[in-house]
């Protein structure tokens, strides 16, 4: 298996340079599109930069990496990312939903924690949704950014991200988790009306 926190270590003297910070926005889009998860990232990015040009960073860098998974799921991968999202049905009930409902489950998807950022991408990719609804959507994972590059910073030592990331009694847990749960349930509360919706359109027309 491989061993990212020796990586990241060995990398660490070049990160912290300022051609490192600039080359860390597309080497955080290339992570994403790899469908890696990008929470580690995140923190390394806060712990490298601090929380705000660590955000900054951290966000472009997502923003394309999600807009390269998005195009390869609706082009290039579309077979290949139909037959990966079978084993998530939640994801791909999202793919009639977001015809329907857009930018504002788009955001909300954002916002919870129940989905994947890197997997989202490519369910995305298979729905109906514009380009331009999906991009605008991608604001919503500024909070999540943003907490995440915050918590890198405070741990500013790699071997305590994993402490951070589990810890009980963390504020910032608390809200981020009470936020991914309204999220969540609005996303749910969403899906199902759109496929209601679906449904009666489907034996009207019959």
């Amino acid at each position: 298996m491989f061993d990212y926190f020796s990586w990241i270590h060995d990398a660490l003297p070049f990160l912290r340079t300022a051609f490192g910070a600039t080359l860390f926005v597309p080497l955080y889009a290339i992570w994403v599109t790899l469908l890696l998860p990008g929470v580690w990232a995140s923190m390394l990015a806060g712990a490298l930069y601090g929380p705000w040009l660590g955000s900054v960073l951290v966000f472009f860098g997502a923003v394309i990496g999600a807009e390269v998974a998005f195009w390869l799921g609706r082009t290039l991968l579309r077979d290949w990312t139909r037959r990966r999202l079978a084993r998530f049905p939640k994801l791909l009930s999202l793919e009639k939903a977001v015809s329907s409902e857009g930018l504002r489950l788009v955001l909300l998807t954002r916002l919870s924690p129940a989905f994947p950022f890197s997997l989202l991408n490519l369910a995305y990719g298979l729905s109906g949704i514009s380009f331009r609804d999906y991009t605008f959507g991608l604001v919503g994972i500024l909070p999540g950014t943003i907490l995440f590059c915050g918590l890198g910073s405070l741990a500013g030592d790699i071997a305590r991200f994993n402490e951070l990331l589990t810890t009980n009694n963390s504020l910032s847990a608390i809200l981020i988790r009470l936020t991914g749960l309204i999220a969540t349930l609005a996303v749910v509360w969403l899906v199902s009306r759109a496929a209601r919706r679906a449904l009666q359109e489907t034996e009207s027309s019959l």
